[in-house]
């Protein structure tokens, strides 16, 4: 599809038809970037969306093992607190 650059101050913008807002789910704001001269634009994902998929997909590949150790022992568990 062609667009033109329309006019806004002294900006230039595009028009996005409201067909592409749906279908992208696009909100009031954007994320844009630009990678090897190609400007990408694309919603705003929340700081964890995605992470309820992600940990049950390790959870079915069994790879949801903590990294770290439920009890991490040390000297300062064991030593009795006195005042």
């Amino acid at each position: 599809m062609r667009i033109k650059l329309a006019t806004i101050g002294n900006s230039r913008g595009v028009r996005i038809p409201s067909w592409v807002i749906k279908e992208c789910a696009l909100g009031d704001e954007l994320e844009m970037r630009v990678e090897d001269g190609v400007i990408l634009l694309a919603p705003i994902q929340g700081v964890r969306e995605g992470w309820d998929a992600a940990f049950r997909e390790m959870a079915a590949a069994q790879d949801d093992e903590p990294l770290i150790p439920e009890a991490l022992e040390n000297d300062f568990d064991c030593e009795e607190w006195t005042w």
